[in-house]
C-alpha cells in the first residue's frame, strides 16, 4: 500500500536538462512502490558551486511510496545512475540528473547515508519554490508554513519555464 508522502527535488545541467527530469520523473512512476501525485513546472536556476557550469533546470514531484527512506534513496540513484550521473568530489559540479529526497512523511532523518529534512533546502530558491508551487500549505519542520521560508529566500537567478507538466501523460 502506498501511504508514505514524500517530496523529491529535482535537477540536471547536463544533456538536455529538460527532458531529463522529464524522463527520471517517467522512471520514478513506473516503480511499483512509487505513484507520482503531482509535480511543478520546471524551473531554470543558477549553478551552486564552480564558475562556468550551465544553469539548471529543477522541479520538485510529491510521490507515495510503500518504500522505506533507504529503499526510495537506493531507486532514486539508481535511476540517478540509468542517467549517466557521474559521483565525484566535485559537490555541487554538472551532472545529468541529481534525485533528492527533501521530505519524507513528518520523520527527521539523520543517517550517514541520509538526512531529512534535505539539508540546506530553506536556502535553497529553486526547491522551495517549486515546493511551495505544489503544496502552498505545507508546514514545515520547524512548524512554520512553507511561505514563511520561501518569503526569505532569493529569487535572483531564478525563472519559471512555462511548460506545464501533466503527470498523467508521462505515466500513460
Amino acid at each position: 500500500m502506498l501511504t508514505d508522502i514524500a517530496y523529491i527535488g529535482m535537477g540536471s545541467n547536463l544533456e538536455e536538462p529538460s527532458k531529463q527530469l522529464l524522463d527520471a520523473l517517467a522512471n520514478i512512476h513506473k516503480l511499483p512502490q512509487i505513484c507520482v501525485q503531482t509535480c511543478s513546472h520546471l524551473y531554470q536556476s543558477l549553478p551552486m558551486g564552480s564558475d562556468g557550469q550551465p544553469d539548471y533546470i529543477n522541479a520538485v514531484c510529491k510521490i507515495t511510496t510503500s518504500f522505506s527512506p533507504i529503499e526510495l534513496l537506493d531507486a532514486l540513484q539508481s535511476i540517478e545512475n540509468m542517467h549517466g550521473r557521474v559521483r565525484n568530489s566535485d559537490r555541487w559540479g554538472p551532472r545529468t540528473l541529481d534525485l533528492d529526497i527533501l521530505l519524507f512523511n513528518r520523520l527527521n532523518i539523520d543517517e550517514p547515508r541520509l538526512k531529512v529534512p534535505h539539508y540546506g533546502m530553506q536556502d535553497r530558491e529553486f526547491v522551495l519554490v517549486p515546493l511551495f508551487e505544489i503544496e502552498p500549505d505545507l508546514i514545515m519542520h520547524d512548524g512554520k508554513n512553507i511561505s514563511s521560508w520561501v518569503s526569505k529566500c532569493q529569487l535572483d537567478g531564478l525563472r519559471r519555464i512555462d511548460m506545464d507538466i501533466d503527470v498523467s501523460n508521462l505515466i500513460a
